[in-house]
């Protein structure tokens, strides 16, 4: 038998919680499983960020779960981030749920470039309650121009469109 949905519940929001907080990757790490393989991917395709469509195991080398949390605080900053409509699915031992925060793209050519996301996580649990999968799909075209310097520019001309 597995964790109960409050357990879930619970689980999920406090990782939510701690990454909202912007918790060091250690931190986050905590509440992910000791028992079973963990897994972080980010939706999307691998050449618009680099954080996006490559899977992210175990907890040490280039490709871990830490690695990808240092990647996200490398390339990303956010504020006013919150989370809501979760759903329990206690057989599969699973959260998903949706957030809402402000992008900025953090170095290069699009250092200061931000924009307001939605996003959806789907986390998978060991029997403790701990994560073993933490699935992300959100706005990769976003933080791609925002990657390359163009997405200010798009938004401005987008904006111009609006008001004719």
């Amino acid at each position: 038998m597995g964790p109960a949905p409050a357990q879930l519940l619970a689980s999920a929001r406090a990782l939510c919680d701690a990454f909202a907080s912007k918790a060091p990757p250690d931190e986050l790490l905590s509440h992910f499983s000791t028992t079973h393989s963990i897994s972080a991917f980010e939706h999307g395709l691998p050449l618009l960020a680099p954080f996006l469509g490559r899977p992210f195991t175990g907890r040490t080398g280039p490709t871990s779960v830490p690695a990808y949390f240092q990647l996200l605080t490398k390339y990303l900053t956010f504020e006013d981030m919150s989370f809501s409509d979760w759903a329990v699915d206690a057989d599969a031992r699973r959260v998903s749920l949706k957030g809402s925060a402000r992008f900025t793209w953090a170095e290069g050519n699009g250092e200061g470039q931000g924009w307001d996301e939605k996003f959806v996580y789907m986390l998978d649990f060991d029997d403790e309650g701990k994560v073993t999968d933490y699935q992300v799909w959100a706005d990769s075209g976003a933080a791609y121009l925002a990657h390359r310097g163009e997405l200010a520019g798009k938004i401005k001309e987008f904006a111009e469109t609006q008001d004719t």
